[in-house]
Order: C-alpha cells, then sequence, then structure tokens
C-alpha cells in the first residue's frame, strides 16, 4: 500500500509537472466558456453590464450556482485573487467530485447485491451463469477504483491545471448521481437544475434519475397508472421550480434576461469556433452561413435525440443510463473539454464485470491513448510553428470522438449481453444444436 502510495504521488506530480510546463498547449483541451482569461473578461464586462458580449455572462451563472451552494457573497474575488488559490478552488472541486463519484458506486454496489441476491433466490436466474456474478470481495474495492480513476486520470490533471470551470460542474453533477442514488428526490432535483443552469444539456439526466426513483419506490413505468404521473410530475416540480428559482435570482441580481441570450444562446448557436476536442468547430467555419441555422439543429439534436431510445432500453437500469448520458454528452456538446471525457471515463472500473464481453477495447484505448499524445503536439505545430495545418488537429479531433463512441458503444453492447446471458444461460445453441452468436440491433 505505501509503494502504491508513493507511486500515485510520483505519477500525479510528473503529469502536473509536465501539463504546467506545456500550459499554452492546454487551450486545445478547453472551450471558450471555460478559460480563465474568459471568466476574468466577463466580470469586467458584468460590471459595465456589456452583455451583448457572447458567453460574459459564464462567469455569473457561477456565481449564482455558489450563491446557492456556499452562500458566498462575491464570485469576482475569484478572478482577482491569486491563480494559486483558484487552482486549490479546482482542486477542491475534483476532490468532492471523486468523494461523490466514491460514494455513489458504494451506495449502487450494495443496491446491485442486494438485487443480485433476491434474483438468485427467486431462480431468475440460468443455472450456468454463476460465473458471471458479482462477489462482495471482487466490489470493495470498486469505489476506491472510481475514485482513483478519476483523481489521476490526467484528463482530470490537465482540465486542473488549465482551470477549467468544468471540474466545477463535474462535482455538481457527481453530487446529483449521489443524492439520486440515496434516493432523495429533492436534492437531485436541485442538483440537477444547477447543473443544467450552467449548460442545457445535463437537461437529459432527468430521464435516468426518475427512473431510479420509480424503481426505488415499486412504482412500474406504465402511462396507464395515476401513480407513475403523479411523482413525474412531483419530481418534474422540484427540478423546474429549483431551475426557475435559480434563473430568477439571476435576474433579480442582474436586472436583465439578457444572461439567457449570453450564455444558452452561445451554446446553441455556437458563435466562437476557436479549436477544440469537439465536432462542430471544424465544420461551421468551413460552412456557409445560410445554412447555418439548418446544422445547428442537426448538430444539437443528436445530444438529446438518444435520451428517448436508451431510456426505454436502459429503463431497469438507470445507472448505467446515467453513465450512457454523461458519455454522450461529452461526446456531442458544442463546446466539449477533457473534463467531461474524464468524468464518464471513472465509471470504467464499475463495469469491470463486463470486460469479458467487450470487443474493441485494445483498438479503443491505442486510438485514445495515441490521440490524446497527438492533441497538443498537433496544436503546437498549427498555431505555433506554422507547419501544419487545421486539417491535421481536425483529423484527430474525429479519430478521438470516434474512439468515444467505439468505447460507448462497446459497453453498452456488453452490457446487453451480459444482462441476456443472465436470463437464457451463458451458452446460447441454436435449434440445431449449434452455438448461437448474439448480434446488437
Amino acid at each position: 500500500m505505501i509503494y502504491l502510495f508513493h507511486f500515485t504521488v510520483d505519477y500525479a506530480e510528473i503529469v502536473f509537472i509536465v501539463s504546467a510546463y506545456f500550459v499554452d498547449c492546454l487551450s486545445c483541451f478547453l472551450k471558450p466558456l471555460d478559460r480563465a482569461k474568459m471568466s476574468i473578461n466577463s466580470n469586467y464586462l458584468k460590471s459595465d453590464l456589456l452583455f451583448n458580449f457572447p458567453g460574459c455572462c459564464e462567469l455569473i451563472s457561477w456565481f449564482i450556482t455558489i450563491i446557492v451552494c456556499l452562500c458566498f457573497c462575491k464570485f469576482h474575488c475569484l478572478c482577482t485573487c491569486k491563480y494559486t488559490h483558484v487552482r486549490l478552488c479546482h482542486q477542491i472541486a475534483d476532490g468532492i467530485t471523486a468523494l461523490a463519484l466514491y460514494l455513489s458506486i458504494q451506495t449502487y454496489n450494495k443496491d446491485v447485491f442486494r438485487k443480485q441476491k433476491y434474483a438468485l433466490e427467486s431462480d431468475r436466474y440460468s443455472a450456468d451463469c454463476l460465473e458471471l456474478l458479482r462477489s462482495p470481495k471482487e466490489m470493495f474495492y470498486i469505489p476506491l477504483k472510481v475514485a482513483m480513476f478519476y483523481l489521476l486520470n490526467p484528463f482530470t490533471i490537465l482540465s486542473c491545471v488549465a482551470k477549467s470551470t468544468c471540474g466545477l460542474n463535474n462535482a455538481i453533477i457527481a453530487l446529483f448521481i449521489f443524492c439520486t442514488l440515496k434516493g432523495s428526490a429533492l436534492l437531485s432535483g436541485i442538483l440537477l437544475a444547477l447543473a443544467t443552469y450552467q449548460s442545457i444539456y445535463p437537461l437529459t439526466l432527468f430521464a435516468p434519475a426518475l427512473l431510479f426513483f420509480l424503481q426505488r419506490l415499486y412504482i412500474p413505468v406504465n402511462l396507464r397508472r395515476s401513480s407513475f404521473w403523479f411523482f413525474t410530475l412531483q419530481y418534474a416540480f422540484m427540478y423546474v421550480g429549483s431551475l426557475v428559482v435559480i434563473t430568477g435570482l439571476s435576474f433579480f441580481l442582474l436586472g436583465s434576461w439578457d444572461f439567457i441570450p449570453s450564455v444558452y444562446g452561445f451554446i446553441f448557436s455556437v458563435p466562437d469556433l476557436t479549436p477544440n476536442i469537439g465536432l462542430f468547430w471544424y465544420f461551421f467555419a468551413e460552412m456557409f452561413e445560410h445554412f447555418r441555422l439548418f446544422f445547428s439543429c442537426v448538430f444539437q439534436f443528436n445530444v438529446f435525440f438518444y435520451t428517448i431510445p436508451l431510456s426505454i432500453k436502459l429503463k431497469e437500469h438507470p445507472v448505467f443510463l446515467i453513465f450512457m448520458q454523461i458519455a454522450i454528452i461529452s461526446i456531442f456538446k458544442s463546446y466539449p473539454t477533457v473534463g467531461d471525457v474524464a468524468l464518464y471515463m471513472a465509471f470504467l472500473p464499475a463495469w469491470s464485470h463486463l470486460y469479458r464481453f467487450l470487443r474493441n477495447i485494445f483498438l479503443v484505448s491505442c486510438v485514445l491513448l495515441a490521440c490524446s499524445a497527438l492533441f497538443p503536439v498537433l496544436w503546437h505545430l498549427w498555431i505555433y510553428a506554422g507547419s501544419a495545418n487545421s486539417n491535421f488537429y481536425y483529423a484527430i479531433t474525429l479519430l478521438f470522438n470516434f474512439g468515444q463512441i467505439l468505447l460507448v458503444a462497446d459497453y453498452f453492447y456488453a452490457y446487453l449481453r451480459r444482462e441476456h446471458h443472465l436470463t437464457h444461460g451463458l451458452y446460447l445453441k441454436k435449434k440445431d444444436g449449434t452455438e448461437a452468436t448474439l448480434v446488437l440491433k
């Protein structure tokens, strides 16, 4: 354990020092709304009420969030204090995220073991699938692995060194997951409203949270049942009411509704085409302006489109649905960062029992590692050395997102395949006695 501790400290120091040395190249990992300089400029513009600057209210939105969460009097002091203090705030946020993930997975494992024990007692599982069952010894260290996988992820460290506000958003989402798994509908709705207030995309997490509470209260997902509609409206009221209160507080402090187009309009219209790890910037830079509205709707639709079919398919597994939705958000949002990727990757140790069913894990790992190494290299060659162009960087961006899609699809296939084997047996055969093969359709 001592050797593991020293290795962890040395690893964190190496990544931190290297990332700090190449801090000028970290802009490729950030989005415009995440950068510290944007926040400082936004604070100055806020004091002069210059709301026509795109993204100027991103700092103000965090100002409202921290007022609600921590009762701070003024958030703009964060911009005037020393960078070491700002970095400390991001480190604390990452620590809160890791702790919330640890407690969330610990609660989830207890729930999984209880359901597994009940299914065995009621003979719901096939007799030849005992090797697929999870043991308490196997599940004991998983929460710690999840927390360490988040804290020691180079993406998390890079995000912290670059002073990205994504770490604060990750903390709110992690606390939302923890409160949801603990069964607190009110706190879950409030935290989901806070996450949605920062970026509209966490709206898609409403469905898995609702499914979890319905499952916890033994309310069947049946549109004809009054109990289903009663709790759905109750949870929706908690969520929407909290969002309305936070938005109203913003209007009360600013005296104007101009923050809505400055924050949400900025996210949806994608006016800043600064290169990042997302899919939007290059396409919109090369596109004709009169097609902009159409393709903005098409690209933004991707984030929300998968919510309904995934909710139908995974209605019995809302925690895995939360993982899927967070991954989809990090891939298809207009301004993604490596901090978003680090959040959903932290859940991968929780699905360690799916490794035997993964088909492309080696290929995906190589792709993601290679792209992560090439991002700052090609950025430097393009922006500073001038020996490359945007096509090189965007090619790596496409490959990186392709690897993420392949990773998420592989875990989705593995999860469904394991559930099928638990019910129908591990060794499937056709009617003629030959071995059967499962195909995901």
